[in-house]
């Protein structure tokens, strides 16, 4: 889910960056060092967006860089337990799918592709479904489930998905569901 937070904390300005408009030397210290990196409270951080308030800056004992306290929004993804979600299938491997999902990649077990025995075909780089029907491969659109959520820092996330339940898989099996539905209600 995308969020707008207001975050207090303090900043490091490098002493390169002192000597210049405050608050120009602050932003640039805020975005450097929290845009497009993972915190674990608040997600991944896409953009910070403004400065509410700078504190007074503070020397720190052997650190030529000032710290300010300061008060900003940001904007911000953070993957929610079983949130639907759809995105673009950026790689098949012989274990599952890794799915873009907003700023984020998550992986699709092989065994949560779908209701059906799943071969990969190393040679076409695809999945590929028992009765073969079914295919999955690289640039496909799908809609997934979130079933689990580990986002500590930059070099350990996880987030785990599903596509084994009713409405969720690939967009193209999603619209066959539905069109029989449609012909089996016009049956009846």
């Amino acid at each position: 889910m995308y969020k707008k937070a207001t975050v207090s904390d303090k900043i490091r300005v490098d002493p390169k960056l002192l000597g210049r408009d405050v608050e120009k030397s602050v932003f640039k210290s805020l975005k450097k060092q929290y845009e497009g990196r993972i915190n674990e409270d608040l997600g991944m951080v896409l953009k910070v967006q403004e400065i509410e308030e700078i504190g007074d800056g503070e020397i720190m004992p052997e650190d030529p860089g000032v710290h300010y306290p300061v008060s900003y929004k940001l904007f911000s993804y953070e993957p929610e337990l079983h949130e639907v979600v759809e995105g673009e299938v950026t790689e098949v491997t012989d274990f599952g799918a890794f799915i873009r999902v907003g700023p984020i990649e998550g992986l699709c077990h092989i065994s949560q592709i779908m209701d059906d025995y799943v071969n990969y075909d190393e040679n076409q780089d695809m999945l590929v479904g028992k009765d073969g029907s079914r295919t999955l491969k690289r640039g496909d659109k799908v809609r997934t489930r979130i079933t689990a959520v580990s986002m500590k820092d930059d070099s350990e996330n996880k987030v785990n998905l599903t596509m084994r339940q009713p409405t969720l898989g690939k967009l193209e099996w999603i619209e066959e569901e539905i069109e029989e539905l449609e012909e089996d209600e016009e049956e009846e």
